[in-house]
């Protein structure tokens, strides 16, 4: 809340739709959330405790999408820096270690956590890069609730995501392509 730099995490995954597209899954923030409640972000993000390492900081994706999840199966894509100061007395600055994972795990098979999350939302790649580019005012996903476990259709336009001056959502779009196109040199 006083606005101290901390480094977080992020791990962003990627699944395969029943059509064998590539999508990228997205968390619904739980609406008890400090910051942005409601929007979607990374699929799974958290601090990083003092002393903490890599491996340590995973317990993140088994606590919001019931995921256990070895460090060698991450492709870390980078730093990026963030500052939000959307609310009065809020100065959240963050270093995140943002992470892709190409994932074997169907929708379905995630847990999202109802005490974390609303829900998680798969969203094709070309979508992504789509309504991000300004080619769409409006994509089509897929959502599973946190609490009823129930997948249904859903309709996403700019505004359900975090806004960000970096456009993250279409940076990581843009470098899941790449990786899955099997690009060595890959960074957000």
């Amino acid at each position: 809340r006083d606005g101290d730099w901390h480094r977080a995490i992020h791990v962003w995954l990627v699944c395969h739709d029943g059509d064998g597209q590539p999508c990228l899954i997205f968390q619904r923030r739980g609406l008890q959330k400090d910051t942005w409640p409601g929007f979607l972000d990374a699929t799974v993000g958290g601090h990083v405790r003092a002393g903490e390492r890599l491996e340590d900081t995973l317990r993140e994706t088994e606590e919001e999408i019931g995921l256990t999840v070895e460090p060698e199966r991450l492709r870390w894509l980078g730093v990026r820096i963030s500052v939000t100061e959307r609310e009065p007395g809020l100065c959240d600055r963050e270093l995140q270690d943002v992470f892709l994972l190409i994932g074997e795990t169907p929708l379905t098979g995630l847990r999202p956590n109802p005490g974390e999350l609303e829900a998680v939302v798969s969203v094709p790649i070309a979508s992504v890069l789509a309504l991000f580019a300004g080619e769409r005012e409006a994509v089509e996903g897929v959502e599973l609730g946190a609490v009823q476990r129930v997948v249904h259709p859903v309709t996403l336009r700019l505004d359900d995501f975090i806004p960000s001056v970096d456009r993250y959502p279409y940076r990581m779009a843009i470098a899941a392509r790449q990786v899955l196109r099997g690009e060595r040199h890959v960074a957000i």
